[in-house]
């Protein structure tokens, strides 16, 4: 049997009609039909389920009827015929595009039959030959705009780290809860579910005067582009090329809607499945009690998150969690792990000062570290091999050992403070220094740096056989990926975990932003292999240290 779409599923759906059938040159009164259907939806506060079993979808003010009975097949089938033949019609690239600054519909319709532009390849084409001059509304200028809305375009397809759009959205949040029209908002989607890389940023909020808090929104300072203003969706572009999108709820659907747009769809999936299992019914709209016939029946009230997962039987979730990966089943036995706050951070291993690469010194960071309220700081700049980053020959680390010393003797910062090394793993596991220079050192990160292009056995083998050396403390960023810049390189991470327990060694969770490496799926692989987890910054600086 199909899955209905939900409610939110089906307004994208008809916003995205109206669009294709101006891209056709359909009627304009034929698109703006869709588009209201679609504010339509918005605004109705009854379950379309119920609307659809009652057969009362005519009381939405906007629906006709031929409208009326494409939402029905929405709702009961999850697929609509007419859509996946209007979608089929037109070349697959030529809807994306319209997501490029000054390139709308009829200017776009226009450069697919005059041009043969059908994606952003031969739409730069295009601008940059002579025959786009010849079309009407198509000037010097027009051009120009249109090549530099490419490039905007290029950039801002990327994907974002969360450590670089948090601080935004947080402010987002913060200015909007201001707003004496705002009950409650919080972050949503990827990024509060703790995501190292995220598309784009997801505001949940209720009021009683959406419009108000709609305008408010479009109108904050950093928005550059307003994509749609809707009365209860709005979507813009934010500085940095983020999108940002806010949905304004009434205050009752706040925990429903919350929960939804947080995520992950694996989750969702499985939390609704368990909710008909249990006779009810559950959506971003509400959660119901179901007849025996399927219908939708009276509303459980949940006040918050944590109400509704108990009226599912199951401790709160922490967003963090939610990826459909055993914390339902968890959740149900009282098992749920208790996720650690940044206040029970004691200190960190892996940081660099200007003795390597780094921006602060010695005593910079420990400065910081006191002012952290850190128990321990570890220096672990690099080692002579990372000649990038200035890394240190065994005179210089030992030099940096006893002015280590001397600082701790001095009792200058409260902070204890460590000697380590960052040591390069060689090309056959060997260790940059020998064992003499290492079994002087309080502990040693043992990280690759270069030679990243060795198959999945050999970067295997390396990484374990750098393990066992018994002076090695700790694997750093074991994977070596930089966020949207490099891959992680070919190695058997199952393999790293066994040695890693086997030979107790720690392996490092590189908290730089660029890098939240070893990967949170792996973790609780590593912590069942009894693996333990040193969180360290890689600070080369005491902002990175904060």
């Amino acid at each position: 049997m199909s899955q209905g779409m939900s409610k939110g599923e089906i307004i994208d759906l008809l916003e995205e009609i109206a669009v294709l059938l101006e891209l056709k040159g359909e009627n304009p009164f034929k698109c703006r039909a869709y588009v209201n259907a679609a504010r339509a939806l918005e605004t109705c506060v009854d379950p379309l389920e119920r609307l659809v079993a009652e057969d009362r979808l005519g009381e939405v003010k906007g629906l006709g009827a031929a409208l009326q009975e494409k939402v029905r097949t929405l709702v009961k089938e999850g697929r609509l015929a007419y859509y996946e033949e209007l979608k089929a019609s037109l070349p697959p690239g030529l809807p994306e595009l319209l997501k490029i600054p000054g390139l709308g519909p009829k200017k776009l319709k226009l450069l697919n039959e005059a041009l043969g532009v059908t994606d952003l390849e031969s739409l730069e084409a295009a601008c940059r030959g002579e025959a786009i001059r010849d079309l009407a509304g198509f000037g010097e200028k027009s051009v120009a705009k249109l090549l530099a809305g490419i490039e905007q375009f290029r950039n801002y397809a990327r994907q974002h780290r969360a450590g670089d759009v948090l601080g935004l959205a947080e402010g987002l949040v913060a200015t909007l809860r201001e707003h004496p029209a705002v009950i409650r908002i919080s972050l949503a989607g990827s990024l509060r579910r703790g995501k190292e890389v995220i598309k784009d940023i997801d505001l949940i909020a209720s009021s009683k005067d959406p419009v108000s808090v709609m305008d408010a929104f479009v109108g904050l300072s950093g928005v550059i582009q307003v994509v749609n203003h809707g009365e209860t969706k709005s979507s813009v572009l934010l500085e940095g090329g983020v999108p940002c999108d806010l949905r304004v709820v009434e205050d009752f659907q706040f925990p429903y809607a919350l929960h939804h747009f947080t995520g992950s769809k694996e989750h969702n999936v499985a939390l609704r499945q368990r909710a008909i299992g249990r006779g009810l019914k559950m959506s971003e709209w509400g959660l119901f009690r179901q007849s025996a016939a399927g219908e939708e029946g009276e509303r459980i009230v949940c006040r918050d998150e944590a109400e509704l997962f108990r009226a599912l039987e199951l401790d709160f979730i922490a967003p963090e969690l939610r990826e459909n990966l055993g914390e339902i089943e968890a959740a149900e036995m009282g098992k749920l792990p208790r996720l650690l706050e940044w206040t029970e951070l004691r200190g960190c291993f892996h940081n660099h000062t200007t003795a390597s690469d780094g921006r602060s010194s010695l005593e910079e960071m420990a400065a910081a570290a006191d002012e952290l309220g850190m128990e321990y700081l570890g220096i672990a700049d690099h080692s002579k091999s990372s000649f990038q980053a200035h890394g240190l020959s065994e005179e210089q680390l030992r030099e940096q050992v006893e002015q280590i010393r001397e600082l701790n003797s001095s009792g200058r910062f409260g902070v204890r403070l460590l000697a380590g090394v960052e040591c390069d793993i060689l090309k056959g596991g060997e260790l940059d220094f020998g064992d003499e220079v290492l079994e002087e050192l309080d502990y040693v990160v043992a990280s690759v740096h270069a030679g990243f292009s060795g198959s999945e056995a050999e970067m295997t083998a390396r990484l374990c056989r750098a393990m066992e050396n018994p002076h090695v403390t700790m694997l750093g960023h074991p994977t070596g990926r930089l966020l949207l810049q490099r891959e992680a390189y070919a190695v058997d991470l199952g393999r790293v975990i066994e040695v890693a327990a086997a030979t107790g060694t720690w392996i490092e969770l590189n908290a730089s932003p660029w890098r939240l490496d070893l990967d949170w799926r792996w973790w609780r692989r590593a912590a069942e292999a009894g693996v333990k987890c040193a969180i360290n910054p890689d600070a080369h600086s005491v902002e990175q240290l904060g």
